[in-house]
């Protein structure tokens, strides 16, 4: 052996030797944990978003008290009241009128007076009806208004009332009853005696104004699965209109294609062998088709999303500050999230953005499917917004906030961790150019987002909704639909209406429709509606003449009126649309914000239906109509028990007024058709499930606002791109050499079913 090798020999030893040290010095070491550093942005709102708070769980209560002593009429707790009983049904929060708002958060006028919206069902009166009063001031209210004639010009009929969980107890009890009527039928079509069979609604409940009735589709239910997927073929029609329960009945039954005038003649038939019984045997957990139980054993770990200097946002009450934005935040127990007083920069871009209405539109050839047009408010979106599940909803590191709700209680419930918030980082640039041309460099801004969700789940569906706010300046909102689908039972041409996805189970052809109000006020609350798009022209080249050129050109329009600002469903839309104020940005162009729908929505009910009035927001992809108090919502809670005479029919916002230089409000639809196939089961997934919208700046500004992002980066081929002063992503390992400090894991959401 020479020397150099003993020499090269050596110094691998040396180095095997500081390897096994260092493993030996680290063995055991956990890494360090994040360090939170405060948000550079301060919050210098001063409390003013909480004009705009939820009520608390106090103030409901005190509202419930205030009413119980000063209506003279006695009240029954909603949970145990009949329908021939008083009751109040909701309690939330009445939005103070807009100009009130904004001379307080503006101009610095007195607070607005802050005052609840009570909703009481009275059943024991000679013309039973529902109330609406306001209730104030808060938090301890002196007086009450009655507003019901105000809102609707006229009382709410009582059968328009939302369907409460007394009377579906009382419903599901009668069903039971008369079940036992068909005892041997039961046991041969479905191994039950009727008890353990799951029971679920339809609506709406009949076919003219005034209707209180019915269908109702039965599943085999097993317990830690969904029963959607599990029909047994048999349906029943409940009129239950009278306030009196005893006077409740079954008006048909329906079973594999036949129906029936009861369930005593259906076991009547099934022994004189008049129905051609499907037997189907109890599912076992193993076997079933709705399981969401883990087919494998868990693996690795998947990638976490955490912050390796904690939150770049800061939440305060309602109130969320983030690189620039300013939000204020809530939840309507029955339309769900609500947002007001959207700021960048410090200037307001939208006033209101809400959610309004989601509506299901389902096609079968069993009664219950063919009948159902569901509209979740009047179940309750916001209601049924249950704790999020940290790591899979939302990342562990998010922001959870709790919401409360009074809704068919005196007592207020709560939501635990039903909304979160955070910064995600959607892994692709939100700009970035290399240059190989002229000069060496890269530049470029990772897109990351503030997200404030929640996901409702409303019977069988789970809508994920989001509110996404970018580092260029847009708005961008959209919702997922996953969940289970709803089935019927597969006989005769069940195939029309759409896949069979299991031995006796059709998943049935729906329509999802969305509805949301945006309140733009883009610099100011006067604005007007342009529309650009491109067409050719024919031009000879003006350097010889001898040749054609096809032209793009630019097509701008300003729409006058509300009738040319409507644009109905799956008709051409200019693909430029946006609110514009009288006011310009340096280069001379009015500064506006561009809506931009990202929809695929299927065809919308008929206009000769006598119930598509009440869901006559969903004629148009998009209406622009000037604001007014007296149009706040396109909808109603009360539309669903009775859309032949809607309470609220949106059409009517759409009179032709002029839209130019107006406070303007955009009525946005989004939806797509779902046909359910093999791969809905068990649960539909949210890819390509998703639609939505953006509220995008569009010569708002100078430039694009993001080049201001801390986030940004550059660097030449002059500079060293790995040393950290030059680029931020070189510095990633000393910031982000940290494990994320993970909350343990805790859920409570099966807590106020």
């Amino acid at each position: 052996m020479n020397v150099k090798t003993a020499l090269i020999l050596l110094v691998l030893a040396l180095a095997t030797i500081f390897a096994l040290v260092c493993v030996l010095l680290t063995r055991g070491r956990a890494p360090s944990t994040c360090q939170r550093q405060p948000p550079a942005q301060e919050d210098t709102d001063g409390g003013q978003s909480l004009v705009f708070a939820d009520l608390t769980a106090d103030e409901m209560v005190q509202v419930v008290r205030y009413l119980r002593g000063s209506l003279g009429v006695q009240l029954v707790e909603p949970s145990r009241a009949k329908p021939s009983d008083n009751c109040i049904a909701s309690v939330d929060l009445q939005v103070p009128p807009k100009a009130e708002v904004l001379r307080f958060l503006d101009e610095g006028s007195a607070r607005p007076r802050r005052e609840a919206l009570a909703v009481l069902y009275f059943g024991n009166q000679a013309e039973p009806n529902v109330t609406e009063y306001v209730v104030g001031p808060l938090p301890t209210p002196a007086y009450h208004r009655d507003v019901t004639e105000q809102k609707y010009g006229g009382r709410v009929p009582y059968h328009r009332r939302p369907v409460t969980g007394k009377e579906y107890a009382d419903i599901n009890a009668l069903i039971q009853q008369e079940l036992g009527k068909a005892p041997r039928f039961l046991t041969a079509c479905c191994e039950s005696d009727g008890t353990d069979l799951a029971i679920l609604t339809t609506a709406p409940r009949g076919f003219k104004s005034g209707d209180r009735s019915t269908w109702f589709v039965l599943f085999h239910n097993l317990v830690g699965t969904g029963y959607y997927l599990l029909p047994v073929g048999l349906e029943v029609l409940v009129e239950h209109r009278d306030l009196q329960v005893s006077r409740w009945q079954l008006l048909h039954v329906f079973y594999n294609g036949q129906y029936f005038a009861s369930t005593g003649d259906l076991e009547d038939a099934f022994l004189a062998n008049r129905v051609e019984v499907i037997r189907i045997k109890k599912p076992r957990a193993e076997d079933v088709l709705g399981s969401l139980r883990s087919q494998r054993p868990p693996g690795s770990p998947a990638p976490l999303h955490y912050e390796p200097q904690g939150h770049r946002y800061s939440v305060r009450d309602n109130r969320i500050t983030f690189q620039g934005w300013s939000i204020a935040f809530g939840m309507n127990p029955n339309s769900g999230p609500r947002l007001f007083d959207i700021r960048y920069r410090g200037e307001r871009i939208v006033y209101e953005l809400s959610l309004q209405e989601a509506l299901a539109l389902y096609g079968s050839n069993c009664p219950g499917g063919m009948s159902t047009r569901y509209l979740d408010g009047s179940f309750g979106i916001g209601r049924f917004a249950y704790e999020l599940v940290r790591g899979l909803d939302c990342p562990s590191t998010a922001t959870y906030v709790d919401r409360h709700y009074l809704v068919e209680s005196e007592t207020p419930k709560t939501n635990q961790n039903s909304l979160c918030i955070f910064e995600h980082d959607a892994a692709v640039p939100l700009r970035r150019h290399f240059s190989d041309s002229q000069s060496l460099y890269y530049g470029g801004l990772r897109k990351t987002t503030l997200v404030i969700r929640t996901i409702s789940t409303l019977i069988n569906y789970d809508y994920i909704w989001d509110f996404m706010f970018h580092a260029s300046g847009a708005v961008e909102v959209r919702v997922h639909a996953t969940g289970y689908i709803s089935s019927s039972f597969f006989h005769g041409q069940g195939t029309n209406y759409r896949n069979k996805v299991g031995p006796h189970t059709l998943g049935t052809m729906h329509l999802h429709h969305v509805h949301y109000k945006v309140d733009l006020d883009v610099d100011g609350q006067l604005n007007s509606l342009e529309t650009q798009d491109m067409q050719y022209e024919f031009v000879k080249d003006p350097w010889s003449m001898q040749n054609t050129i096809e032209r793009p050109y630019l097509r701008r329009e300003g729409l006058q009126t509300e009738d040319e600002a409507a644009f109905l469903l799956n008709t051409p839309m200019p693909r430029y649309l946006s609110f514009t104020s009288p006011n310009s940005n340096k280069w001379g162009h009015p500064r506006s914000y561009r809506i931009q729908i990202t929809s695929f929505a299927g065809e919308h009910l008929p206009t000769s239906s006598q119930m598509e009035r009440s869901i006559s927001w969903s004629r148009y992809q998009l209406a622009v109509t000037r604001r007014k108090e007296e149009e706040p919502t396109s909808t109603s809670i009360y539309n669903q028990n009775d859309p032949w005479t809607p309470t609220v029919a949106f059409a009517d916002f759409i009179d032709n007024e002029t839209i130019t230089n107006e406070d303007l409000v955009a009525w946005i639809s989004v939806g797509f058709l779902h046909v359910p196939h093999a791969e809905d089961v068990p649960n539909t997934v949210t890819v390509g499930n998703g639609v939505g919208f953006f509220l995008r700046p569009y010569n708002y500004f100078d430039k694009d606002p993001s080049v201001d992002s801390p986030d940004s980066i550059y660097f030449s081929s002059e500079q060293d791109a790995g040393a950290c002063g030059t680029n931020p992503l070189a510095c990633l390992p000393l910031t982000a050499t940290c494990a994320p400090n993970l909350p343990p894991f805790h859920y409570g959401g099966f807590h106020n079913l």
